[in-house]
């Protein structure tokens, strides 16, 4: 998957892409995510670019339903593990380096579970249904030529 990224146009492609990930994750700060629907919009769309980061060169269906599949299994796991995480920083207390460290780590896997993953559902929705009727539409080309 990441051989791809090294070709030269693929890899400018994602870097444009990364940049436009850090820019809205930029305006995202600044605006503020707390109760703050553009703020919120500019998180997703920072999500969705980071993900149009790795998946961009794809060009099969399979692979985009991979990621539905992948995005389904990481929301479920990572909002686990947050919970796994904020529950064992409550145990520990906040006199403790290792709290601070959990609270951290509890925080990516929210992050990760609310932001990445529904946008990796979404791109491979999309991308499946493209990819499923570009496949179809060559398919029969290939057999009415």
């Amino acid at each position: 998957m990441l051989k791809v990224l090294w070709i030269p146009r693929n890899g400018v492609i994602s870097l444009l892409l990364l940049s436009v990930c850090i820019v809205l994750a930029y305006n995202a700060s600044r605006i503020g995510i707390d109760d703050n629907p553009p703020g919120i919009a500019f998180a997703y769309l920072s999500a969705i670019a980071l993900v149009f980061v790795f998946v961009h060169p794809w060009r099969t269906s399979k692979q985009y339903r991979y990621l539905i599949y992948a995005s389904g299994i990481g929301f479920i796991l990572f909002a686990i593990l947050h919970n796994v995480f904020e529950g064992i920083a409550s145990v520990i207390g906040e006199t403790s380096i290792v709290y601070g460290m959990l609270n951290v780590t509890g925080v990516v896997c929210f992050l990760i579970a609310i932001l990445v993953c529904p946008s990796g559902l979404l791109v491979g929705t999309i991308g499946a249904g493209i990819m499923s009727i570009r496949e179809h539409r060559s398919k029969h080309r290939s057999l009415a030529g």
